[in-house]
């Protein structure tokens, strides 16, 4: 037996002894992620994006989704116009620019099919547009409840356009430039969407899994605190005794 030796007390690291900015870099570090169990299906599925950390990758991937959702405004309007003047039976005087021997003029359903597919694309692309803009605000100042709209429409819309390019690339003639090329860069931009969804998804976990422990932190030493006040006030009038001594704790005036 060790009489007289105090044995060294072991106190719970502080959060902010460990994490000094919201990055996932010190999450990675942190005692308290690790010692916190969290369900699989919220654990983050990427940690690192290629060739950047994780932060810099769903910046990243809000200017693409910006830039993808002027694409698909830009080519959902092009379309509408196409399969409008190319409608069966129409007429037409003038000199174009362009030939619309691309565009679909054969079962009256599937092309309008088409239609309905390049209008709502024309609506996915300006919800994308604006929940874009969104999302760039919120990772710069790392508001992950803000994020939540842009991780429901945009995977909607990256569903919708698999479909829709999937339909469009079955029916069209892949012999002509225009439809091999929207389906060649669909098919690109589907990988990429899917990879960039990952990306920000696992960020947005990351981000609430700091906030729940900072809130925690913050409850624990507010209740630290008045546990502490609490117990100056009544130790101040009360004589406790040791084996050894009698010890008074009031107040020296």
């Amino acid at each position: 037996m060790n009489f007289g030796r105090k044995t060294p007390s072991m106190g719970t690291p502080s959060v902010y002894s460990h994490m000094t900015t919201r990055s996932s870099a010190n999450l990675k570090s942190s005692r308290s992620m690790r010692s916190v169990r969290i369900p699989w299906y919220q654990k983050p599925i990427l940690q690192d994006a290629i060739l950047l950390d994780i932060q810099r990758g769903a910046l990243v991937t809000g200017l693409y989704s910006l830039f993808l959702s002027l694409f698909t405004i830009f080519t959902a309007v092009f379309d509408i116009y196409c399969l409008a003047q190319a409608a069966p039976g129409s007429t037409h005087y003038g000199y174009y620019i362009i030939s619309f021997e691309f565009v679909y003029v054969g079962n009256v359903h599937v092309r309008n099919a088409l239609i309905v597919f390049a209008l709502f694309s024309l609506i996915g692309g300006m919800a994308v547009f604006v929940t874009s803009i969104i999302l760039i605000i919120a990772l710069r100042k790392e508001y992950e409840k803000k994020m939540v709209p842009w991780l429901y429409c945009f995977a909607i819309f990256t569903l919708f356009r698999l479909f829709a390019f999937v339909f469009g690339s079955i029916v069209n003639d892949m012999i002509f430039g225009y439809n091999i090329a929207m389906c060649f860069l669909w098919i690109i931009y589907t990988v990429a969407s899917v990879y960039g969804w990952l990306l920000v998804y696992s960020l947005y976990l990351e981000l609430s899994d700091l906030t729940k422990l900072e809130d925690l932190a913050h409850l624990r030493m507010g209740t630290m605190a008045s546990l502490n006040a609490s117990t100056t006030h009544s130790i101040a009038g009360s004589r406790p005794t040791t084996p050894h001594s009698t010890v008074s704790t009031a107040p020296v005036m």
